[in-house]
C-alpha cells in the first residue's frame, strides 16, 4: 500500500527534533518511531496513532477517529484518523500529542 507523501512530510515536521525519533517503513505504510516504540505513522492517507489503552476509548470519541482494524480486528491501543480530522496543523499536533504523551510513558527499546 501506498501512504501519503505529503501527510508523511507534515508529520516530520511536526517531530522533528523530538529526541530518538526514527522512520520504518511498517503497517503498509510509513511509522514513525520514539526510542524504538511506536508512535504514529500513515497508512494510505489516513493518520494511524498508537494512544494505548487507556486513551483509545476517548480517542474514538473523537470526530473522524475509528479503531485500526489493520488485521481485520480492532486493535486496542491504536486509531484511524481521516484527512477530515488531520487537515489543519494544529488539529495533527494535538493528535500527536496523544500519542506522544502515551509513547514517553513507555521503556525505551
Amino acid at each position: 500500500m501506498a501512504y501519503d507523501e505529503g501527510l508523511a512530510q507534515r508529520i516530520r515536521e511536526l517531530l522533528d527534533g523530538k529526541e530518538g525519533l526514527t522512520e520504518r517503513k511498517m503497517f503498509g505504510g510509513l511509522a514513525f518511531m520514539i526510542h524504538g516504540n511506536m508512535c504514529g505513522g500513515v497508512a494510505g492517507d489516513t493518520l494511524m496513532l498508537r494512544v494505548g489503552p487507556d486513551g483509545h476509548d476517548d480517542a474514538l470519541s473523537q470526530p473522524h477517529a475509528r479503531a485500526m482494524d489493520f488485521t481485520g480486528r480492532p486493535l486496542k491501543g491504536m486509531v484511524y484518523v481521516d484527512p477530515p480530522g488531520i487537515e489543519s496543523d494544529d488539529d495533527l499536533q494535538a493528535w500527536l500529542g496523544r500519542a506522544l504523551s502515551f509513547v514517553h510513558s513507555l521503556p525505551m527499546k
